[in-house]
């Protein structure tokens, strides 16, 4: 019994270290910011203020923000996909492990497939019948958010785990 109470004590430890660090990081990193709508929150991070300026003298500017593009167009989506690119992208700027030229996932490239032809219904539907059915808006579009002039536009980078976004569901 007094080893299982050691192990209890040391679980909760454990728990309450990674808790706190967490919320103090949350809290500290200003990552409220990014549960709210706000375009100027996705520049938080300096490497991404050139995709902010980019997307201010885009065409979607007055339309669209990063949450309508980069996100799916419903609340579990939405915040589950804010979760999952908040971590990696904060790991990938705090460790500083990532590319100069930043490039758009598999998966994310496939949310915004879906923002695309969500908005655009009858446009993508009547060009998908002149197409293929896996033609993307993104590869003649990939300057619409984000103008091209402003910035390097990559194709994306294919990573483990990321599913082909064509037209199927992840």
């Amino acid at each position: 019994m007094h080893q299982y109470s050691r192990l209890l004590t040391a679980v909760a430890i454990l728990v309450g270290v990674v808790v706190g660090v967490g919320s103090y990081t949350f809290l500290y990193a200003k990552g409220y910011a990014y549960l709210a709508n706000d375009p100027a929150a996705c520049m938080n991070c300096h490497v991404m203020r050139e995709h902010f300026d980019a997307w201010l003298k885009s065409s979607h500017r007055s339309v669209a923000t990063c949450n309508d593009c980069h996100t799916p167009h419903n609340i579990l989506g939405k915040y589950a996909v804010k979760a999952a690119n908040g971590f990696f992208h904060s790991f990938a700027f705090t460790s500083g492990w990532y590319p100069d030229v930043i490039s758009i996932t598999r998966r994310n490239a496939w949310v915004t497939e879906g923002a695309c032809r969500s908005c655009h219904g009858e446009i993508t539907a009547a060009i998908s019948g002149a197409h293929r059915t896996d033609v993307e808006c993104i590869r003649c579009h990939a300057d619409v958010g984000h103008s091209a002039a402003s910035f390097v536009v990559s194709q994306p980078s294919p990573r483990e785990g990321d599913r082909d976004h064509g037209t199927q569901q992840p």
